[in-house]
């Protein structure tokens, strides 16, 4: 298991050298023309953002923190929010796609490759932690996760399922095959059928590398030959996945889109649901008596009509998504007014990653505010995973987490969706105005906004415009196409 899990690993750092390695600092003043404070849900202007080694050691007024000569970022455009993070992920292998052999055409390395490149797409878009719920070859997430941990493949941080754990032919496992075609063991590691089969399950996952567990608790929409109201587990069996994971001192997450599967779930002790298509209001009181988040993908749906339809999906899978996609946003809107603990998770790998944010507008049109929104995918997603102490919001002591907007996320959402600029536990992975760190003085201005370097001033690319400190010299403002409201 654990050889396997190795070289895995060892193939996810050969690509290593083929891609950038962020740029890094062991001390670093950001300067943050609004920095948005998630746990009092208020924006201050004109901050100064210290990180030591990549934690956040200071906060406080520009003016008061800035010295001339300081090395700095300046991102006094922008407003600079948590680091953002996705709950429901799936980064290992390709995405969704009409052929449902398609796992059986790859092998765990170009798996684990792939998973480097969508980790990568992940943390450019601003999500600089993921919740990764499974996949079909197992400990393929553990290989990648340490990669990233190690530094050698740029991504997340990724706390991992190592696989599913499901019933024989169930949601978690690889179907629609001829009854003679043999699905390879690694595939099916998960498989478990007896409260016997599933403590055993669950040491091994756990024992193999996996941060918690993932229990497929219904059939699923994008798994051939199953039915997403349909129960795979009573609560006895889900029972006993999530007293060994306590005893390992982990949790579990529970998959169920079904209504009875849900209740089976919370009244087992899950930490989470996962899509709950069809919760109802005893459901929704359930979750909210024994605290069980809620993550529901409702942004995906869309994007499998549009695709599956254009790119001839099987008509099973369509007609499962059709029949849950509504009814799960209607549920997520009635949990939203109930008070649900709501953590963000969209599904990536359904859809193409790096377009994690475009469920913010959704969870708006759906009865959340902005703000809470937002926290879903900062501060309350830390609080799902157990690490509010450690990331999640903007505060002294924080792993410098960080991500840089055009304009005020508050007022429209969907700013989240274009990124300018990612810091991760304080190294900069990625910024439109400053590749690299460099001098900031005080502007002694009345309500300056800082200064630009000499040589940025002369530069003809500045010439006729707006000089704005974090923009690069070659970026331009993209026309106002106008908007509709989320």
């Amino acid at each position: 298991m654990r050889l396997a899990s190795e070289r895995l690993r060892a193939a996810v750092l050969a690509l290593g050298g083929l891609l950038a390695t962020p740029v890094g600092a062991e001390s670093l003043l950001l300067r943050a023309g609004q920095l948005l404070d998630v746990e009092r849900g208020t924006l201050l202007a004109d901050q100064a953002i210290r990180i030591e080694d990549g934690r956040i050691t200071a906060i406080g007024p520009w003016r008061e923190a800035a010295a001339a000569g300081t090395q700095g970022l300046d991102w006094s455009a922008y407003t600079v929010l948590p680091g953002l993070m996705d709950m429901h992920s799936h980064l290992i292998g390709d995405i969704q796609s009409a052929n449902i052999a398609a796992p059986l055409l790859s092998s765990a390395a170009r798996d684990a490759l792939a998973g480097a490149a969508n980790a990568r797409a992940t943390l450019e878009a601003g999500f600089t932690t993921v919740r990764d719920v499974g996949c079909y070859r197992a400990f393929t997430d553990v290989a990648l996760r340490d990669a990233i941990a190690s530094g050698q493949v740029p991504g997340p941080r990724m706390f991992v399922a190592g696989a599913y754990l499901t019933v024989t032919h169930g949601g978690g496992e690889v179907t629609g095959f001829a009854p003679d075609v043999v699905v390879p063991a690694e595939m099916r590691r998960g498989v478990a059928d007896s409260i016997a089969e599933i403590r055993q399950r669950v040491r091994e996952l756990l024992g193999g590398g996996a941060d918690f567990i993932k229990i497929i608790a219904t059939g699923a929409v994008l798994t051939a030959g199953t039915n997403p109201s349909a129960s795979e587990y009573n609560e006895e069996e889900i029972r006993a996945a999530v007293e060994e994971a306590a005893n390992a001192g982990t949790f579990v997450t529970a998959h169920a889109h079904g209504v009875e599967g849900i209740k089976r779930a919370v009244r087992a002790g899950v930490r989470s649901i996962e899509h709950a298509s069809y919760l109802d209001d005893e459901g929704i009181a359930l979750m909210v008596k024994h605290g069980t988040w809620l993550v529901a993908d409702i942004y995906n749906g869309d994007y499998i009509a549009e695709i599956g339809k254009r790119d001839g999906w099987p008509a099973e899978i369509l007609r499962k998504n059709r029949e849950t996609t509504d009814t799960q946003r209607a549920a997520f809107e009635k949990a939203v007014r109930a008070g649900v603990r709501i953590a963000y998770g969209t599904d990536s790998g359904v859809y193409p990653h790096g377009r994690n944010a475009n469920q913010f507008r959704y969870m708006v049109r759906y009865g959340m505010t902005p703000l809470q929104a937002i926290r879903s995918a900062t501060l309350d997603s830390a609080r799902l995973l157990g690490h509010e102490k450690d990331f999640g919001s903007i505060a002294v002591g924080r792993s410098a987490d960080l991500i840089a907007v055009a304009g005020d996320p508050l007022v429209d959402v969907r700013v989240l969706e274009d990124v300018r600029g990612v810091i991760q536990a304080g190294r900069v992975v990625r910024s439109v105005g400053l590749r690299e760190p460099r001098t900031l003085t005080p502007d002694p201005s009345p309500g300056g906004r800082g200064e630009i370097s000499a040589a940025d001033a002369r530069s003809p690319s500045l010439a006729g415009r707006r000089a704005c400190p974090g923009l690069d010299p070659g970026w331009r403002e993209a026309p106002d196409e106008g908007t509709e409201s989320p």
